[in-house]
């Protein structure tokens, strides 16, 4: 072992770790990491480890096998372990622990198969859901919502962030950009329309802060239906921060919807008793996911994670590089790949023939 380790006590080593990544992490993926890395801290505790320097690829070991004995999912396992195993590179970094140690934590591989989100929204399904809001519930704040989620892949909480202000669809909108991005005008012709903006800010954070910030264009379509929803069906709201939120609600001291508003909103949409009959045999009259806040009790609905899961699926299906994707949905490549990439074989390579040359035919 090292001699020029410095004693940390493990709880002051995750808070460390957690201040650290503050400036870059939002408070939900803190607070996720918090959660994997609670069990590894009690476990010190039980252990009688209160200073990592003591901390051997023996102790990971037995704290892995410790955990597999409970019962994890492997994916699980894959989660937390994984999450262990950028703590300690961290701790390495400060001198916490032996160098080295880091590439002792086993992360278990998940096959592709248990990676899969079985709860992933399809393609078709999604055009079914904006063609029964094109129908009955046209330009209204739902279908607006749903919109932008289905075509952008954004977050629940990025689609929650945007203002007017950021939604930059017609010309005149783009002197506007200048002002917030301090751009030169003639740098302006070179910016095509329609998009919209994602802005990290106090009140409105996204998932990865400043990182996470990005311009996203739009389908003119798309664009039509969040024009005619502004135009018609928004509430005009102001905020405390005089800011007037893309997405309001009609009264309260909350001018902006709530995340769990938006959540509501996609549980309903995804509920296929909505717009024809109960697949689950259930009987309409006295479904309970029918009543008011149980709306996640129908097998069938879906928050906004799977909508996000299959609009990436989607561009991938249609050929979109996973860089591209990537930048589009603010997410790494790696990502893309193992936690969002679960193509459709038949449309794969259908995306694929472009690629192909007479020759190689």
């Amino acid at each position: 072992m090292s001699q020029n380790l410095e004693p940390i006590d493990p709880r002051e080593a995750l808070e460390l770790w957690l201040d650290r990544l503050e400036s870059t992490r939002a408070d939900e993926t803190l607070s996720s990491y918090r959660y994997r890395i609670k069990p590894f801290v009690q476990w010190c505790d039980e252990e009688g480890i209160d200073n990592l320097n003591d901390l051997s690829s023996r102790d990971i070991f037995r704290f892995d096998s410790t955990r597999r004995a409970e019962g994890l999912a492997v994916t699980t396992l894959n989660t937390q372990l994984g999450t262990l195993k950028q703590f300690i590179r961290f701790c390495e970094r400060i001198d916490a622990v032996s160098e080295g140690l880091p590439a002792k934590v086993e992360v278990p591989s998940v096959e592709l198969a248990d990676r899969v989100n079985d709860e992933l929204l399809s393609a078709d399904r999604a055009e079914t859901i904006r063609g029964k809001l094109s129908r009955y519930q046209y330009a209204s704040r739902r279908h607006a919502m749903f919109e932008l989620l289905w075509h952008t892949g954004c977050r629940l909480g990025g689609l929650r962030a945007l203002d007017l202000g950021d939604c930059f669809f017609e010309q005149s909108d783009l002197e506007r950009l200048r002002h917030q991005d301090d751009i030169e005008r003639d740098a302006l012709e070179a910016v095509e329309l329609p998009f919209v903006y994602f802005r990290h800010r106090p009140t409105t954070p996204l998932k990865n802060k400043r990182e996470g910030e990005r311009p996203v264009a739009l389908d003119r379509e798309v664009v039509d239906r969040v024009q005619e929803y502004i135009d018609v069906n928004r509430v005009e709201r102001v905020d405390a921060n005089n800011r007037r939120p893309l997405f309001t609600t009609e009264k309260g001291d909350r001018p902006r919807v709530s995340k769990s508003s938006i959540r509501r909103e996609i549980y309903i949409m995804t509920q296929p008793c909505r717009w024809a009959g109960c697949p689950h045999g259930r009987d309409t009259a006295n479904c309970e996911a029918l009543e008011h806040g149980l709306e996640a009790r129908c097998p069938s609905s879906r928050s906004p994670h799977p909508i996000r899961t299959g609009a990436i699926t989607h561009m991938r299906d249609e050929g979109w590089p996973p860089e591209v994707v990537a930048e589009r949905v603010n997410a790494t490549p790696e990502v893309i790949r193992e936690h969002y990439d679960h193509p459709d074989p038949i449309r794969r390579m259908q995306s694929r023939r472009e690629f192909l040359t007479e020759d190689s035919e």
